[in-house]
């Protein structure tokens, strides 16, 4: 029997070799378990599948919970949510604003590294402006992915889901609106209402106010679409947010975000 010894030399390179191995592996793991927002641009997404499963969302079985933010990004509040979402290791969406967007840009990007979804919710927030004419509708949708593009420097980014201010079933604007959702089909997204709040922007309500209003609006429902906001212009769901995720927990429910609706899309 031959026995086969190997100097030094050739160990240090064998176990270099190893090494290398490791860290290609590594690599390639972490590319493929990245947000799907680097799959984010144009003509990514181009069946219908994703669209029917947002439309149908609400009506689901299952007990999952959307948490969604509106308004943002917000100087304070934002980074206060963000780290809240980070201590739970919960994945959220947040409809941002374009013109804050581009206020904040590192708040977009921490948002969107950290495996959020930023999704659209216009570029003003004025429904004058919004609804002005079809051409400016489109305008507002593109302004705020291209905002959304260059914070996380991401050419040709599209969040394919757009989120109406007021939200689309509210009655303001109804006949533009369903004009614009027509023309968001056209374009290629889709969009979410939602079927739980907390009334957050409603009035100034105290953090047990803000509590109730969302146990009340979960009351009797599987999958949660729940609507918040990241600013602090009425009432700060920040301070109740922790109060919140408990609770949900309690009732049974997990949390997902929009990224899970394409996974097989």
């Amino acid at each position: 029997m031959k026995v086969f010894l190997l100097s030094k030399k050739k160990i240090s390179i064998v176990n270099f070799i190893i090494f290398v191995m490791l860290v290609v592996i590594m690599y390639f793991v972490f590319q493929n378990t990245k947000s799907f927002a680097v799959e984010l641009n144009y003509n990514a997404i181009t069946s219908g599948e994703f669209r029917s499963k947002i439309e149908s969302l609400m009506a689901q079985k299952e007990k999952i919970a959307y948490l969604t933010f509106d308004d943002g990004p917000n100087k304070t509040v934002t980074p206060e949510i963000l780290d809240i979402l980070k201590k739970e290791d919960i994945k959220a969406t947040f409809f941002v604003i374009g013109k804050h967007a581009e206020e904040y840009p590192e708040i977009i990007k921490r948002e969107y590294e950290e495996g959020h979804y930023v999704a659209n919710h216009g570029y003003s927030h004025n429904n004058k402006t919004l609804y002005q004419s079809e051409e400016s509708f489109i305008e507002e949708v593109r302004k705020t992915d291209e905002a959304i593009g260059r914070a996380i420097c991401k050419e040709n980014y599209c969040s394919y889901i757009f989120r109406f201010p007021n939200g689309y079933k509210s009655k303001k604007n109804k006949s533009k609106k369903e004009r614009a959702a027509e023309l968001l089909t056209e374009m290629n997204y889709s969009y979410v209402d939602w079927n739980c709040l907390n009334n957050d922007s409603i009035k100034k309500y105290s953090n047990k106010q803000l509590l109730d209003n969302l146990k009340k609006s979960s009351k009797g429902k599987d999958t949660l679409v729940i609507l918040m906001h990241d600013t602090k212009d009425v009432s700060n769901s920040s301070l109740v947010l922790e109060d919140s995720i408990k609770y949900l927990k309690e009732q049974g429910y997990t949390f997902q975000n929009f990224y899970d609706l394409m996974k097989d899309s």
